[in-house]
């Protein structure tokens, strides 16, 4: 099969035109705003939906539905009644690494507020999932991510109380977790990892601060310390337009 001389590597394959070679409208004024946006800086503001439509020849509807999936894409984004050039996505790395460590290798700057700390006798479906007993009594914490003081996620941390007596005293909310346990002398040894897409719920959207239609990375981690007893369960949701993952893979 040939590409065209100008395929980017890991682009989609003929840049997205079907077999048959008819290309959606939409599709292609969506290839022409993409190229602009490569063309401008972080922050740059994009011509008027009405700009566009006569720029390009169609209607307004068509030109909407363009920008649509490239905000959803995380190449856009929206700022007041206008739409700009949106930054890189954050890559997070898949390791036994904190959010923390993560956005800071990327030279930004990480933050954390705090939704609720609450402590609960643990029902029998985080027992089944983490090998923590029945009724035991757990911390549940809850908290926003930040980045740049920008909203882009929201993370729900469950561990065991006999683990963390003082969470509730001794730890800053706006911190590393995973700083904390090292500092108490615990360590990991080992996690198992899902990772899915999803939809926020009206809650999750309205703390993360997006429309309930942006799809989220929804990460699953069940963390054991070296000996295998359970350490932590954190349920991680991510914006899908700011956030890539990576990993390093050894055969």
């Amino acid at each position: 099969m040939d590409y065209p001389n100008d395929q980017a590597p890991g682009a989609p394959v003929r840049s997205g035109i079907p077999e048959h070679g008819r290309i959606p409208k939409y599709y292609a004024v969506k290839a022409r705003i993409d190229r602009l946006v490569g063309e401008l800086g972080e922050g740059s503001p994009i011509p008027t939906e009405r700009d566009l439509s006569e720029e390009y020849g169609v209607a307004r509807e068509t030109v909407r539905q363009a920008l649509r999936e490239l905000v959803l894409e995380g190449k856009l984004r929206r700022r007041g009644r206008g739409t700009v050039v949106a930054g890189p996505k954050l890559e997070q790395p898949l390791s036994l690494a904190s959010y923390t460590e993560g956005v800071r290798r990327q030279g930004r700057t990480p933050g954390r507020t705090l939704v609720s700390l609450d402590r609960f006798p643990c029902p029998d479906a985080l027992a089944a999932e983490t090998g923590l007993s029945r009724g035991e009594p757990v911390w549940h914490l809850e908290r926003v991510l930040l980045a740049d003081d920008e909203r882009v996620g929201l993370e729900s941390t469950y561990v065991a109380v006999a683990r963390v007596p003082r969470l509730d005293a001794d730890f800053d909310p706006d911190s590393s977790f995973y700083a904390y346990l090292r500092g108490l002398g615990l360590a990991f040894g080992d996690a198992d990892e899902r990772i899915e897409t999803v939809l926020a719920t009206p809650r999750e959207a309205l703390l993360i601060g997006t429309p309930p239609a942006l799809p989220m990375l929804l990460i699953h981690r069940a963390s054991r310390d070296p000996e295998g007893r359970p350490l932590e369960r954190v349920r991680s949701l991510y914006r899908g337009d700011r956030f890539s993952f990576s990993a390093r893979l050894h055969g």
